[in-house]
């Protein structure tokens, strides 16, 4: 009988207190041999974060095209940079030059009549470049025009004698190819002495901007937005800072029948970022943020069997009792969430595992 009253006594004392097992001691809680540790409940200002795979490259990809017929004499060396009003290529030892402009050459242009002015998109692009080249002036040609005058005609017999050609003031169809920007030689397709036919392309190039790009999930589109700021870790482990540029609309089918959509990041400081090409990269995408959040580590939630969450909160007394939470932002990167709907107060202490 006396075996039967000692039994009894000690389950009161179990149920009385559940959490007798989890007082601490010097601030680590023993838990059936598995160690925890308490956490004082703060808040600050939380990121929610996401890290994907990307490429590091230059923006832009363009196929030059020659309207040049004869013997190619003279191409760029892949990695090279050629700028508005320099070299681009030489046919027959004549140059090719580059202007800027996204109307490609498509016909001689040269100064017409008063009955009949030559004037188009091609004209406005090549005024405009005569001018930046410092071989007109706005009060000789204003901006935007796109007839091409007596004064089109001396800036061109300028930039001909730059390039040491004869100064017809005539831009004959092959002397220049407009691209958007500098070029940045990629490819040759061409040989030195094949042939150069009209129509034929003869290189490929990018800009020189610097360019991240991402193959993102499209099941992760809404989670991230032009202006968004990331982090993209260099090949070199290196990190730099930068904004997301454009947003995809489009998904593209990959295998396994997933698709992706194209995320484009412009890096904050491009000088930083080298001059690899193609490279992988990894890029930290901050999808949220929230200020003077109550903030607890992830590893303290305790999933209910009602439903829902809840934290374990030390008291006076070191008295263990759990306190109900709703979660806000996550932040996986530190292992932190916002916690909201609760009665848990900045300064509390609550168990976590001691990892």
């Amino acid at each position: 009988m006396a075996v039967v009253l000692v039994a009894a006594v000690a389950a009161v004392m179990v149920i009385a207190d559940p959490f007798a097992s989890h007082k601490p001691s010097n601030s680590v809680v023993a838990d059936n041999a598995d160690p925890t540790s308490l956490y004082t409940v703060v808040r600050d200002d939380l990121s929610s974060q996401t890290q994907v795979s990307a490429t590091l490259g230059y923006t832009g990809s363009y196929s030059v095209v020659n309207q040049a017929q004869g013997t190619v004499t003279e191409l760029p060396m892949v990695g090279q940079v050629v700028g508005q009003g320099q070299v681009l290529y030489r046919v027959d030892g004549a140059p090719v030059v580059l202007l800027y402009g996204t109307t490609p050459a498509y016909r001689s242009l040269s100064e017409g009549t008063y009955a009949s002015e030559v004037t188009g998109a091609d004209v406005a692009e090549l005024n405009a470049d005569l001018v930046a080249l410092g071989y007109a002036t706005r009060a000789e040609i204003a901006a935007g025009s796109d007839q091409f005058t007596w004064w089109t005609a001396d800036a061109v017999e300028k930039l001909q004698k730059a390039l040491g050609v004869t100064e017809t003031g005539t831009l004959g169809l092959g002397q220049a190819v407009f691209l958007p920007s500098a070029a940045r030689i990629e490819t040759t397709s061409t040989t030195l002495g094949g042939s150069a036919q009209p129509g034929q392309p003869v290189l490929t190039a990018t800009s020189t901007t610097r360019q991240v790009s991402i193959a993102l999930d499209a099941d992760e589109q809404s989670e991230v937005s032009v202006g968004d700021k990331v982090t993209i870790t260099l090949p070199n482990n290196q990190t730099t800072p930068g904004v997301i540029s454009s947003v995809g609309t489009v998904a593209t089918a990959q295998p396994g029948g997933s698709s992706t959509i194209t995320v484009e990041v412009t890096p904050t400081d491009p000088t930083t970022t080298g001059t690899w090409d193609q490279a992988p990269v990894d890029v930290t995408i901050t999808t949220g943020s929230v200020s003077n959040a109550l903030v607890v580590p992830v590893d303290a939630l305790l999933a209910q069997s009602t439903g829902g969450y809840a934290v374990e909160a030390v008291g006076a007394g070191d008295i263990h009792h759990l306190v109900p939470v709703s979660l806000g932002l996550f932040d996986d990167a530190d292992g932190l969430v916002q916690v909201t709907q609760t009665s848990l107060a900045a300064g509390q202490r609550i168990v976590v595992p001691n990892l």
